[in-house]
């Protein structure tokens, strides 16, 4: 596999997957005047993901092609994206099970496919790094495309597009050529509950996926404190958008010289707690009100450090997780950050009566929290052998 036809197959998929995330609040509104159906219609798509994704690694650990599987949940997004469209002329309900459906299938070409990245690219580091900057790009992009198509044309097409661009993803998985892993020796459900224990009980992964879902309570709780910094500092909510831009495209530019440059000698448990603490710094600096300059340059230089530290979690997820359970583990590590994405969101609109300013401070102070929890992580940690789970690893460090 090379970085391109690794890039053409996963960043249409994530493009599409947090274009969505716009799509659906700006549908609902336009169409049914109904705001918090749009809130309800993100947690109907992103909730199943962590519900589903011990399941989907489990089979993605134990079968012979694991890109149909990713194929068969690409197109099942896409067909819920393209019913969704119709909201308005489809019974809500339904909607509300394809956007389920859409959730549950998810986890196949997100944590699932960044799974099998060490297996395919001869230097595990470039290659994760190469994933952060799939989902980077996605980030960006997405939600950027998502914004033209609304007002140039509605939020029923940005959902036809998005269905149309996972349906692109399913032309670059058809190239990918994943190795399947080793048929497992006992059955799928002692499986799915050996990778379960090995998750909470493995003291370095538990720490590594305990920081990595903190994380996202801030970068969640984004957007809306960004509301509410753009009308104190700017008197425009229109202007939101400026500040979570300048993060994503912070985030692409950190993406783009992290896939470009060699890793250097720092061990990823130290890259990956620096990220995440010149994240939250940088975020704290955001919230001293020096106007909405100051805002926008400031949140677009925590970004900055976003893949490197992504890039690193997960090759610590690699590391720390044998390879009859690695599907099992990326899949329920992403679906915990997703579901604390958005319970990060309606966490910062709980809190909205405060300022725009003590939102921002409190993201920071998550985002250096979470780089606080890998502190714990047990120092000489050593990569795992691949293979089945050695005796008494479940309980080691």
């Amino acid at each position: 596999m090379t970085a391109a036809s690794y890039l053409v197959a996963s960043v249409p998929l994530r493009l599409a997957t947090s274009g969505v995330m716009v799509a659906l609040p700006i549908l609902a509104a336009t169409e049914l005047d109904d705001l918090a159906l749009g809130g309800q219609l993100v947690a109907a798509t992103l909730g199943p993901s962590v519900l589903a994704a011990p399941l989907v690694g489990v089979i993605l650990d134990r079968t012979r092609r694991p890109s149909h599987w990713m194929l068969a949940g690409a197109v099942l997004t896409a067909a819920s994206y393209a019913l969704t469209a119709a909201l308005g002329d489809v019974p809500i309900p339904l909607v509300m099970i394809a956007l389920v459906l859409s959730g549950i299938a998810a986890p196949f070409f997100m944590g699932g496919l960044s799974s099998f990245v060490a297996d395919e690219f001869p230097d595990a580091r470039r290659g994760y790094a190469h994933d952060a900057l799939s989902y980077n790009v996605g980030s960006v992009g997405g939600p950027a495309l998502v914004a033209v198509l609304a007002v140039a044309g509605s939020a029923r097409t940005a959902l036809l597009v998005l269905g149309a661009i996972c349906l692109l993803g399913c032309a670059g998985l058809f190239a990918l050529r994943l190795t399947p892993r080793p048929a497992p020796g006992v059955g799928a459900v002692r499986t799915m509950a050996t990778g379960l224990r090995h998750l909470v009980a493995h003291r370095p992964i538990a720490i590594v996926t305990l920081s990595g879902t903190l994380s996202q309570l801030g970068a969640g709780g984004l957007a809306v404190a960004a509301v509410a910094v753009a009308i104190e500092r700017s008197g425009s909510a229109e202007r939101a958008a400026w500040i979570v831009t300048a993060f994503a495209v912070g985030g692409l530019l950190g993406a783009l010289a992290a896939a470009a440059r060699r890793w250097g000698s720092a061990p990823p448990i130290v890259v990956m707690g620096a990220g995440f603490a010149a994240t939250g710094v940088a975020t704290m600096v955001a919230a001293i009100d020096l106007g909405l300059a100051w805002t926008v340059a400031a949140i677009g230089v925590s970004g900055l450090f976003t893949a490197s530290s992504a890039a690193a979690m997960l090759l610590l997820r690699k590391e720390q997780s044998p390879l009859a359970v690695r599907s099992q583990v990326f899949t329920v590590g992403s679906g915990l950050r997703a579901s604390a994405a958005a319970g990060g969101a309606a966490v910062a609109g709980a809190l909205a009566h405060a300022s725009g300013g003590t939102l921002l401070a409190v993201i920071g102070a998550v985002w250096v929290l979470s780089a606080l929890v890998l502190l714990a992580y047990p120092r000489g940690a050593v990569p795992l052998a691949t293979g089945p789970i050695p005796t008494g690893a479940a309980s080691s460090s």
